[in-house]
């Protein structure tokens, strides 16, 4: 049986980290840590939530094919290292959790990769989540949930999308479109 690579994405603030982290208890998948130039928010770590890296060696890495894709995002540039997942793969489902436009990359590298937005249930509810959250002022907010626009316009290129009304639904929901491409 060949390794998935689940590609899951979706507007920030809209509950891709606590899905991907039900996922990982659930499941034997390896998660795939992405490069960002953005500073760390208060409890991410080195090599564990993201490897954080200057400008300049993503920059690098870019002009050597390290990435599986990449993006500027919020004024901050992220990717996915392809030796990383490629890696992975060898023996695990691995999930990608990033942006849109990444996810549309990744699957133009990996057509096989299962490809699943998720959504909010609206718009107000997405920007409550974003102000719980804490970790932006409402000038970064108001740009986000302006962003989503965008990325819901995308949702016709992904092989699913998964509303986040209530998390343990849509995790099962998730679970049972990996179990069908089997």
């Amino acid at each position: 049986m060949k390794h998935k690579l689940i590609i899951l994405s979706g507007p920030s603030g809209v509950g891709k980290g606590t899905i991907v982290k039900k996922l990982l208890k659930k499941g034997s998948f390896a998660l795939s840590i992405s490069c960002t130039t953005r500073a760390p928010r208060k409890g991410e770590k080195d090599g564990v939530s993201y490897f954080f890296i200057s400008k300049q060696k993503f920059s690098d890495m870019v002009e050597e094919g390290g990435f599986l894709e990449y993006s500027n995002h919020f004024d901050n540039f992220y990717g996915t290292p392809k030796a990383f997942v490629e890696e992975q793969l060898k023996t695990h489902d691995v999930i990608l959790e990033i942006e849109v436009d990444g996810a549309l990359q990744a699957k133009k590298a990996h057509p096989e990769a299962i490809l699943i937005m998720i959504l909010p249930p609206s718009v107000e509810e997405l920007k409550a989540r974003l102000i719980k959250r804490g970790s932006e002022d409402m000038q970064t907010i108001e740009k986000r949930v302006k962003r989503m626009e965008y990325e819901l316009s995308k949702k016709d290129c992904y092989d699913f999308t998964v509303i986040n009304d209530d998390l343990e639904t849509a995790v099962a929901e998730i679970e049972k479109i990996i179990k069908s491409k089997r």
